[in-house]
């Protein structure tokens, strides 16, 4: 069955799931700028940058639409998130969700950074 319905968290203001992004990652002991550098990494975006888009509201799929370099070795990450194996997310933009989903999960577990970041 082909999807015709657009997932609506698309839609949601990335300014919305950031907090959320850094308040996992705080409750197990680590920062804002390590959630910050993860998402550098996997977008390309610089800080300013990165702080320019959460000010301006956009959505999760301007966001991603307007990564200045997304990571080629996103693609190495996989696993599961929500029950999801992110490798096997079809749609582009909701893949590049889950990948994020993933990497701040990763970073709550305490895995090391160079291993979050495919290094």
């Amino acid at each position: 069955m082909a999807e015709t319905k657009r997932h609506r968290i698309f839609s949601m203001a990335f300014g919305k799931v950031y907090p959320a992004y850094v308040a996992k990652a705080a409750k197990k002991g680590r920062t804002q700028a390590e959630v910050d550098e993860i998402i550098r990494w996997q977008t390309g975006y610089t800080q300013s940058q990165l702080e320019a888009q959460i000010a301006a509201g956009a959505d999760l799929e301007t966001f991603f639409a307007g990564a200045p370099k997304p990571n080629p070795a996103r693609a190495l990450i996989t696993g599961v998130v929500c029950g999801v194996r992110v490798e096997e997310v079809e749609d582009p933009l909701m893949r590049e969700i889950r990948y994020l989903d993933k990497l701040v999960d990763e970073l709550a577990k305490g895995k090391a950074m160079a291993k979050i970041l495919r290094g």
